[in-house]
């Protein structure tokens, strides 16, 4: 019952993220909220939800490895898994913001996020790492100024955050999505991290081993559909940015948030995890300036998917 719960806790997670969204957004549109700024704060935020509930509910039952192996594993199949993926089905041409600006900026994410949670190595007063209350506020800071940075650019660019129009459901049925949404959340988080648990214990694999694959792959499963159906349509542009503001969410929204509502701690082995995120970043750029375009080949595309392989395999013998 527990591994059927585990796999229904992750559709459940997904589908409560779209209802509430659905909800919260239709809620906002009544109000004269416009398409953009709905885009930019609920539907951004809430497309984060799963990722956040797995690393509440993880926190809360004081298993923060299968959080924090959430979140990384997470990243790092983003970018070799779902931009490996989506470069073999099409070639991905990169905007230059996305470049100079959107990948730097998650590279730097990325290391300010190694940096806090490895601060008790230069400090006397914290044993063992982690990331509290005072690391989440300079994440959330962070964060912060990221959604600035997108706010201005899409405003300029003109550019439209979500695709289509928002319906305007009734008062009452808007709130209805809000609540099964929540629930759904709450629940399917829950049931994804007890599976978590379940599993870890009874095939001996340690927690975090599965946070950094099970349930890493389970959470990135919405940005590997969005991609693979944004490439098979032809809007490659789309699947790239969607996986690099994904990595910064998780990075700066979901562990800020999480690390103020319980402190998040950190082993030391994270810290390959943590260098793997950033190996893959680097992998990124080098493949872009390497071939002289701003585009992601399907060679390239393939040696990602190499690399995302001997990670998992690495993944398994560290256990």
């Amino acid at each position: 019952m527990v591994y059927i719960l585990f796999v229904v806790g992750f559709v459940i997670l997904v589908k409560g993220a779209d209802i509430m969204v659905e909800g919260a957004s239709s809620l906002a549109k009544r109000y004269n909220i416009s398409d953009f700024i709905i885009g930019l704060t609920i539907v951004s935020i809430g497309t984060s939800m799963p990722e956040l509930l797995v690393n509440i509910m993880a926190g809360i039952q004081g298993k923060s490895e299968i959080g924090v192996g959430n979140v990384l594993g997470s990243n790092v199949a983003n970018i070799l898994l779902v931009l490996g993926l989506s470069a073999c089905v099409n070639n991905l041409p990169i905007k230059k913001n996305t470049l100079f600006i959107e990948i730097p900026f998650s590279l730097t994410a990325t290391l300010l996020v190694g940096y806090l949670a490895n601060v008790a190595i230069f400090s006397n007063h914290r044993n063992g790492l982690m990331l509290d209350f005072g690391e989440g506020i300079v994440l959330l800071f962070f964060f912060a100024l990221f959604l600035g940075y997108i706010y201005n650019y899409a405003r300029e660019k003109k550019d439209n955050v979500i695709e289509g129009t928002i319906t305007t459901q009734p008062v009452v049925k808007s709130i209805a999505f809000i609540v099964i949404g929540i629930l759904g959340l709450f629940f399917g988080g829950k049931w994804v991290v007890d599976g978590a648990i379940e599993i870890s214990r009874i095939f001996g694999f340690s927690e975090s081993f599965i946070g950094l694959t099970l349930v890493a792959l389970g959470t990135s499963l919405p940005e590997l559909v969005t991609s693979l159906v944004a490439v098979s349509k032809r809007k490659t542009q789309l699947a790239v940015g969607n996986v690099i503001g994904s990595n910064i969410f998780n990075l700066l929204w979901i562990l800020g948030i999480s690390s103020i509502i319980n402190p998040i701690e950190f082993e030391t082995v994270n810290n390959t995890d943590v260098l793997m995120i950033i190996i893959s970043s680097s992998l990124l750029i080098l493949s872009i300036i390497v071939g002289k375009r701003s585009v992601i080949t399907r060679y390239e595309g393939v040696v990602f998917l190499l690399v995302y392989a001997g990670y998992i395999y690495h993944l398994f013998l560290r256990g």
